[in-house]
């Protein structure tokens, strides 16, 4: 299994191509919800997502293995695909990404602009059988969404940035962490940076119940795979299921909460306004499991949130907005 040390490894790799994002809090949801919550804010990141720790992380340790790197290809559904798309381009390698037609259209976009060549698949199943294929060429390296160890350290790094500064304005620990999941990279990445900074918090995933495969897998003792797509609002956690290392960690996480699409939007109103960033609608639904944590404790606690992206695009943002949420305040 990884280490503390894996994420330090790759914190120094990454740190002179990435941002130390900000830590940001709304004394308002402080107020309201009775508790200190802290946002780390990958929404400001490289583009605009942490998925390019992940991406910078693994490049650059085939670089210090020694591959002679022709090509690197990945299948995504948009945060990942643009990660890999800036990373080969601050390295000088060619990158070809495979995408679902369906995928968010400012995201695909973003990809074809950091010089990524975009091939459109009729669906996932397609993008991953011909990413498959891509890898089998000599000097073709894959670097997947989440299925990796180098991925999971890069992204890691997130919450190991955020405990030291916490640490550094005198919060000593935290009392529980929050990722949201998809294939798992970022919550796995999560509990191994915050297991090994303060052993005694909890970690906790928040995932699309329109979309549950890792909560399934878990009921299940095995990993379950969707039969398509899921239809939700969060787009980055369109899986069709968690891999294989990843699932070794999703199995030690203290929760994993389901979350209903009229939830996700409204944390994602909520969010954007009290936060004013722009918040990814998949980021935003890990405050409903924030709100779930907290409900029954009596003494103040300090969470950390991974805010794991800003990507949103007109049509999504459409759907969130259908009804207005920021009427009900938030509360436990």
């Amino acid at each position: 299994m990884l280490s503390l040390t894996d994420i330090e490894n790759a914190h120094k790799r990454i740190k002179p191509f990435i941002h130390n994002t900000p830590i940001l809090s709304s004394q308002k949801l402080n107020e309201y919800l009775g508790h200190n919550i802290y946002f780390k804010a990958e929404c400001l990141q490289k583009v605009g997502a942490f998925k390019a720790r992940g991406g910078a992380n693994t490049l650059l340790w085939l670089k210090e293995q020694g591959h002679d790197i022709k090509r690197v290809v990945a299948n995504s559904s948009g945060n990942h695909a643009q990660a890999v798309a800036w990373a080969a381009s601050q390295l000088g390698i060619p990158a070809t990404i495979y995408m679902p037609t369906n995928v968010s259209k400012v995201k695909a976009q973003a990809t074809a602009a950091y010089g990524a060549e975009v091939v459109y698949c009729e669906n996932r199943q397609e993008a991953d059988r011909k990413v498959a294929e891509a890898q089998e060429q000599p000097g073709v390296f894959w670097i997947p969404p989440f299925n990796h160890e180098q991925v999971v350290c890069g992204q890691g790094t997130a919450a190991y940035e955020a405990i030291l500064e916490l640490r550094a304005q005198g919060i000593d620990t935290i009392d529980a962490a929050f990722a949201p999941c998809g294939g798992g990279g970022a919550i796995s990445g999560t509990h191994i940076a915050t297991k090994g900074l303060c052993p005694e918090a909890k970690v906790i995933a928040a995932e699309p119940l329109a979309g549950n495969d890792a909560a399934q897998s878990l009921r299940c003792g095995e990993i379950v795979t969707l039969d398509q797509q899921p239809n939700t609002l969060a787009d980055g956690a369109m899986t069709l299921a968690v891999g294989e290392i990843t699932f070794d960690y999703l199995k030690k996480l203290d929760g994993m909460i389901e979350v209903d699409e009229p939830e996700i939007a409204y944390w994602t109103q909520w969010l954007s306004h009290l936060l004013k960033l722009h918040v990814e609608p998949t980021s935003a639904m890990t405050m409903e499991a924030v709100k779930r944590y907290l409900s029954d404790k009596t003494e103040k606690q300090n969470v950390l949130v991974i805010l794991t992206g800003g990507n949103v695009d007109n049509g999504k943002m459409k759907a969130i907005w259908e009804e207005d949420y920021l009427s009900q305040v938030p509360s436990l």
